[in-house]
């Protein structure tokens, strides 16, 4: 789906007001499980409308232990 900017400020005035469901143009309607997770739908939806390929750095984390691996 291709997000649009008015896509956006729904899932921003829902943020703002403290809502988990979100209308959207078009007469879809979503509910998220908590804030966090509007906040990453945030991101990806910017990043899509503004053409970038992803919004979430990708992050490696090493791990050593005394053994060695």
């Amino acid at each position: 789906m291709a997000w649009t900017q008015t896509d956006i400020d729904a899932l921003k005035a829902a943020m703002a007001l403290g809502a988990l469901t979100v209308s959207y143009p078009g007469g879809t309607s979503v509910t998220y499980r908590s804030q966090r997770d509007m906040e990453r739908q945030l991101l990806l939806m910017q990043a899509e409308a503004s053409g970038a390929s992803s919004a979430v750095p990708i992050r490696q984390i090493r791990m050593r232990t005394s053994k060695g691996i």
